[in-house]
């Protein structure tokens, strides 16, 4: 079916959705469109019920797309940054045709005890005006929460594969950087923003020094975000000779970042960058856009215009091969094998429908998605308005009853009902 995923925004919610653990239980009225659901999972490590914020890309509650699994992205501070997190994901990943970044789940983890978790080292001392609170330091066990609890149950109820990214901004950013440098088998891309080194006298900071110039981290991602939180007229130069407590903030991440950069031998596939316009409460949106960029330089698939150029003699058989070298690509980085996206592969076949030197392409583009999704009506409906448009009416409306066999939608009958009428006439 023409332009079936491309659906208006009319408004956003969350749906509280407590005993949901499957995206075939959302639920969608005329008046919501659902981002996420919450679920809860009771953790034995933490002795405490943890809520989670689950987000299921769009294409992940079609029951045809049964067999296809989606990378997670896990997000701290779960609640500040679901939203922005996932609307950013879905922009880059499949709105106006976008292949920027894959489809993700994305799992946000709403604070209990932020301090608790996301500190590495126990502190009880007087920082500024506040004392911090004396469960600091319980940050490996929130690692052993993910790691044995939280992970296996996302990976048993949800169409997650294996493949994982971390992000976290502030404490945050200092629990990822903890668990690049306990935990590096654990995901395969870490995105600290604007990290909290500082915390205990630097203590973490000084060891992943060590630990990341001793072990080999090939086939692991980092990207750090910097925000400018320097003193007023401060240049960026000189942060790094000041020796205020002002500055230990900055300086601490800096110092780590160049330190990290100068590392050559350890395989890890590292970037950092300074935003001198953005503040530590602003910068996590831009550094998770950028870091998506960083990440997945690989997925967008590229050499497209060559086959819109009217001048051009790249053939449908052509265009196949690229677009299967293109996912072979992508398969081997992330370790698994990925088919082109149903609904890309669908919107593309459709810009070259309406033009008979072109319709041989289109016809390759939706004969590929019958292959690798047999489930799917729409695929069925796709591949009979391609034969329409090459005025083959007896195939088309072949293909319109199969869609029907396949599963109910709303378009293929009238179609059907349509042809039925014409080949009457006839």
């Amino acid at each position: 079916m023409r332009n079936r995923f491309l659906i208006p925004v009319i408004a956003l919610c969350l749906l509280n959705c407590e005993t949901q653990k499957s995206p075939e239980k959302n639920i969608e009225t005329d008046n919501t469109i659902v981002v996420g659901m919450k679920d809860h999972i009771f953790s034995d490590i933490l002795q405490e019920e943890r809520e989670i914020w689950v987000h299921l890309p769009e294409s992940a509650r079609n029951e045809s797309n049964g067999t296809v699994k989606y990378p997670v992205l896990y997000l701290l501070d779960g609640t500040g940054h679901f939203y922005s997190v996932t609307g950013m994901i879905k922009q880059l990943s499949t709105t106006n045709g976008n292949t920027v970044s894959p489809e993700m789940i994305i799992v946000g983890i709403p604070n209990t005890d932020r301090t608790r978790d996301l500190t590495p080292t126990h502190v009880n001392e007087m920082f500024g005006d506040s004392i911090f609170p004396k469960t600091s330091g319980g940050g490996n066990d929130f690692l052993n929460f993910m790691e044995k609890e939280l992970i296996p149950h996302i990976e048993k109820n949800y169409p997650a594969s294996v493949y994982k990214t971390f992000v976290g901004h502030s404490l945050g950013g200092l629990a990822v950087i903890n668990a690049l440098v306990e935990r590096p088998y654990l995901f395969n891309n870490y995105v600290a923003i604007d990290p909290s080194l500082w915390w205990d006298d630097q203590e973490l900071l000084k060891r992943a020094e060590k630990v990341l110039t001793a072990n080999n981290y090939a086939g692991r991602s980092l990207y750090v975000g910097v925000a400018n939180t320097m003193d007023e007229g401060m240049h960026f130069d000189e942060v790094e000779k000041d020796t205020s407590e002002t500055t230990e903030h900055i300086r601490s991440i800096l110092q780590f970042a160049k330190a990290t950069e100068a590392i050559e031998a350890n395989g890890l596939n590292f970037q950092w960058k300074y935003y001198e316009n953005d503040s530590h409460g602003s910068v996590p949106l831009i550094t998770e856009y950028d870091a998506v960029r960083f990440l997945f330089p690989w997925y967008e698939l590229k050499g497209l215009d060559t086959f819109f150029d009217p001048s051009s003699t790249a053939s449908a058989d052509d265009l196949i091969r690229l677009i299967h070298s293109h996912y072979k690509n992508v398969s081997d980085n992330f370790g698994y094998e990925v088919l082109p996206p149903e609904s890309f592969i669908n919107q593309l076949g459709y810009a070259f429908i309406d033009n008979p030197k072109t319709q041989d392409k289109a016809n390759a583009l939706f004969s590929m998605n019958v292959q690798n999704y047999p489930n799917s009506s729409n695929v069925y409906d796709s591949m009979g308005d391609c034969y329409l448009a090459q005025q083959d009416s007896v195939k088309a409306l072949e293909l319109f009853k199969k869609a029907l066999q396949v599963g109910e939608n709303e378009y293929s009958q009238e179609k059907i009902d349509m042809l039925n009428e014409q080949l009457k006439m006839e």
